[in-house]
């Protein structure tokens, strides 16, 4: 469900809430809150590329750092 930043009128409290769109509707039309706009929250990935890619990505680097000479660079 989305996180709405909604604004008390009376008291002017600002809180962020987890609301359905029906639940976040009904909020509005009771006429106690307002919604107030505010940029999205991101998450950022947790998980490095490489872990992603799998086992199998990293079997196909250990066949290349090998098979391609003395001075690679690839880091497996």
């Amino acid at each position: 469900m989305p996180t709405y930043t909604m604004k008390n009128k009376s008291s002017g409290e600002i809180t962020e809430m987890i609301l359905s769109l029906s639940e976040r509707d009904q909020l509005l039309d009771a006429g106690e809150w307002d919604q107030q706009l505010s940029t999205p929250h991101f998450v950022s990935d947790t998980k490095s590329t490489l872990r992603r890619a799998g086992s199998d990505w990293s079997e196909h680097l250990t066949r290349m750092k090998k098979g391609s000479g003395r001075n690679n660079n690839i880091k497996v």
